[in-house]
């Protein structure tokens, strides 16, 4: 992108990254393929954010409700995390990658649970970028641990205003995201930050994930530069 173009960059993208099935079926693949180059494409994604001085992605890996996919999808993509953690960690480290894992760890294996825990470890002291991965999390059980977590802190219910209740979100303390990009060609938020995409500028794009690139990144930037923030406000006449 040139260098003109970087002003009022987001400060924050989201990606829904929609379309590994797809991709893998138009090869005449198994969808495991699908995820697989799926994960090359966060790698591009990761470096086209450090390139563009973009300080926080959080990219939707695995949500709540894929376990209703099959026993099979679903090992490989266990499996396919664990050796991504194990290829890339290291390379993520020296680019000055902070590595967040958001979402309900309760129900994924103690081996996935320890290398989330040793990634975050290891990139603790990076600030080049922050890469948030979302995996087992929805948008609704965001806001019901959160309520949960006040409850159990004690806060009274007069006491819990917005601000008061965003403090427990999985995102905390991040600001919410500038910026929510979509890939597959579904307009649709599927259960994805409900509560901290509520001003973000939306960016739908029929590209399929395991083909989104450094282009397709540069286009939806600017079709956010387009936009007009005006976060419920009215924009002032002259």
């Amino acid at each position: 992108m040139p260098a003109e173009a970087l002003a009022g960059l987001p400060r924050h993208v989201a990606i829904v990254m929609d379309g590994n099935g797809r991709w893998a079926k138009k090869r005449f693949l198994p969808r495991f393929f699908g995820h697989k180059a799926g994960v090359d494409a966060v790698v591009r994604v990761i470096q086209g954010c450090l390139d563009r001085d973009i300080p926080i992605l959080t990219v939707f890996a695995f949500s709540s409700e894929n376990w209703k996919r099959s026993d099979e999808e679903i090992s490989g993509l266990m499996g396919l995390v664990l050796a991504a953690i194990s290829r890339y960690l290291v390379r993520l480290g020296a680019l000055g990658v902070k590595v967040r894992v958001i979402g309900d760890r309760d129900a994924v294996s103690a081996k996935l649970r320890q290398a989330w825990d040793d990634a975050e470890a290891a990139t603790a002291h990076n600030d080049k970028l922050l890469l948030q991965v979302a995996f087992n999390y929805g948008g609704r059980w965001d806001i019901a641990q959160a309520c949960r977590r006040a409850m159990a802190d004690g806060v009274e219910p007069a006491a819990l205003t917005e601000d008061r209740l965003a403090r427990y979100m999985a995102l905390a303390p991040t600001p919410d995201p500038d910026l929510f990009i979509r890939t597959g060609g579904e307009q649709r938020l599927s259960n994805f930050l409900l509560w901290q995409a509520a001003y973000s500028e939306l960016v739908f794009t029929d590209r399929l994930w395991p083909d989104f690139g450094a282009d397709d990144l540069d286009a939806a930037i600017r079709d956010f530069q387009g936009r007009e923030r005006r976060f419920g406000g009215l924009k002032e006449s002259r």
